[in-house]
């Protein structure tokens, strides 16, 4: 007898007993929440011969860009291509056969075509946007969700994951009233769907509607935080909020309390942490002792240059900790990496390199340098992956560079410029403060 999902897609040799614990794993990565890899264990302990159980716990080790999940996701590919399956199933397989090789943008277009012919195979949908995020192909975050709209009805579990899918697609692609109102639906849905949370936050960033910003994160953090393996970034999103108003006491609440309080070693949550530090380090706040631990989980993790995205945040850790042997061999892999094959050597060579020289220079005194090099990569940044709100540190950066070797004039060019974005940001006049009223005329 066939066993479907909850979406009426077939799954090879599943149970009744398999597919509960396959649906909460789904349900749990679609929210963010709980522990999706032992849930989807404890399917393939009941049913040992079900491919998209293999599938999805090599999602689970991929998409986090961790070096550690590799092994996991080779492993899952060996036990699930030997099995029988689907046409659906086998394509993909594929696609994880080609992220494993280092193909990123492959894989995504493998996910594409299986979302054409299986509209409603939600994960296929959200491993697609987050490859699409990590490869910063903003019109897929949007179109690959679009596409399969119609094929979607509140009546369909996982509704809510798609019109959040929807939602952050629509910010990165600057439809902000759109992506409001699907962030909020989704959220009203399924108030545990931390990636709508996250959707609307970056909305209400992008718009600089700092007080909103703050209630929508705060008064939800009961519906968003408790057992979320996202929650550290969306208490990022909070951090940012305060650090646009200058609280700078609550935002070192925040980096000491959730952010990295709880000793993550997750990537994810490492370039959440190191973000936030580079932004204070840009406005000469003393943050103490703080590097350091970051500095030793990016240690911990060993070379992230197979993503240049994570190499570049590592690079903050190292040059904010004074880790000058760190730094060297972080440079030296994305250099290795960049000379190599597949989408993580262009991740390498056409920004991660530069971006992290970039903040070598500015740790080293050299200012001039770190303009120089991020000068031109303001304008491709998105080529090495992440959002709007990560790669504002390439404007931020740019802007303290250009004051700190003397090119006023240029450092008020990049405050108006970001000014005209955000007319009424508290961020923006302190800056526009700092700019001598010479360089203004």
């Amino acid at each position: 007898m066939e066993v479907t999902d909850s979406a009426g897609l077939a799954l090879t040799g599943a149970s009744a007993d398999s597919l509960s614990h396959y649906e909460a794993a789904n349900h749990q990565l679609r929210c963010y929440t709980g522990d999706p890899v032992a849930s989807v264990d404890q399917a393939l302990n009941a049913s040992p011969g079900m491919p998209m159980a293999y599938a999805l716990k090599a999602w689970l080790h991929l998409v986090g860009t961790e070096p550690s999940g590799l092994p996991v996701a080779h492993e899952c590919l060996r036990a699930g291509k030997s099995l029988k399956m689907t046409f659906r199933e086998r394509r993909h397989f594929r696609a994880i056969e080609l992220v494993t090789d280092g193909r990123w943008r492959a894989a995504g277009r493998v996910l594409e075509e299986v979302t054409a012919d299986h509209p409603t195979d939600v994960l296929a949908l959200q491993v697609g946007q987050l490859i699409d995020f990590l490869v910063g192909d903003s019109r897929m975050l949007r179109d690959r969700i679009a596409r399969v709209l119609p094929a979607w009805s509140p009546s369909i579990p996982g509704y809510h994951a798609v019109l959040a899918l929807y939602a952050f697609g629509l910010e990165e692609t600057g439809d902000y009233a759109q992506a409001e109102k699907y962030g909020c639906k989704a959220v009203e849905l399924e108030p545990r769907d931390g990636w709508g949370w996250h959707a609307v936050a970056h909305v209400m960033e992008m718009q600089n509607r700092t007080a909103d910003g703050i209630s929508w994160l705060a008064n939800g953090a009961d519906s968003w935080s408790p057992e979320s393996f996202f929650q550290v970034h969306n208490w990022w999103h909070l951090a940012l909020f305060h650090l646009e108003r200058g609280d700078i006491d609550e935002v070192l609440r925040l980096f000491d309390g959730p952010i990295a309080g709880n000793q993550s070693q997750v990537i994810l949550d490492l370039v959440d942490a190191s973000a936030l530090l580079w932004r204070l380090h840009l406005l000469g706040v003393d943050v103490g002792n703080r590097w350091q631990p970051v500095a030793d989980k990016w240690e911990a993790v060993g070379s992230t240059s197979d993503y240049a995205f994570n190499s570049w945040h590592a690079m903050m850790a190292f040059v904010g900790a004074g880790r000058e042997r760190a730094q060297k061999e972080t440079l030296h892999s994305l250099k290795i990496a960049s000379v190599g094959s597949g989408d993580s050597a262009l991740f390498a060579k056409e920004c991660g390199l530069d971006a992290a020289q970039a903040i070598l220079a500015f740790g080293a005194g050299r200012p001039g340098e770190t303009l120089d090099l991020l000068r031109p990569l303001q304008h491709y940044a998105h080529r090495f992956g992440g959002s709007h709100a990560q790669r504002d540190l390439i404007d931020l950066t740019m802007i303290e560079a250009a004051f700190r070797c003397g090119q006023q004039s240029l450092a008020g060019a990049f405050i108006a410029e970001r000014a005209a974005r955000r007319p009424h940001s508290p961020a923006v006049k302190r800056l526009a403060a700092r700019v001598p009223v010479s360089a203004q005329a």
